[in-house]
């Protein structure tokens, strides 16, 4: 007889513990439908990125001095530099710079230890191409500067916080 009576008080126990549960998973999901969506509508919504935001890389060609400084600390050794030295004034020439951002990984080496500050970050994240070979940026191409999405009134944009 004892034993029945503390079985029935067990399952008791149990079926309170489990009712407790159940209502606390309930109040979890009720404060999860207060909450805003974070799914953004990509083409149409863009987030703006964070200031210190590693993006595409932006060349100025004139600033170059050809020292390969780039070079040496990438740890792929990534950017191809093209010079030719001009005997006459005895300094380097930068033929071309290209950079293949199918390779990249954005560490931000390159910049950080230019001596000139020709490299720069830019907040442009979009590089999708259907061809790998498209990645690949010569100095035309490094030179220009992105679309500033703030500034483009086709686009909501969006601050996470």
């Amino acid at each position: 007889m004892f034993l029945m009576v503390t079985g029935f008080m067990n399952y008791g126990q149990q079926t309170v513990r489990a009712a407790r549960y159940i209502g606390q998973s309930f109040m979890i999901i009720l404060s999860h439908a207060n909450r805003l969506p974070v799914t953004i509508q990509y083409p149409y919504e863009k987030l703006i990125t964070s200031e210190r935001f590693r993006g595409r890389i932006h060349f100025e060609f004139d600033k170059c001095i050809a020292c390969e400084v780039c070079v040496r600390v990438c740890p792929i050794d990534l950017p191809v530099v093209d010079w030719k030295m001009e005997t006459d004034i005895r300094k380097k020439r930068l033929l071309n710079y290209s950079i293949d951002f199918g390779i990249c990984i954005f560490c931000g080496n390159c910049i950080e230890y230019c001596p000139t500050n020709c490299l720069s970050m830019t907040e442009e994240y979009e590089l999708s191409t259907y061809d790998r070979h498209e990645l690949n940026y010569n100095q035309i191409a490094l030179g220009r500067l992105p679309m500033s999405i703030i500034d483009d009134y086709t686009i909501r944009t969006i601050q996470i916080k």
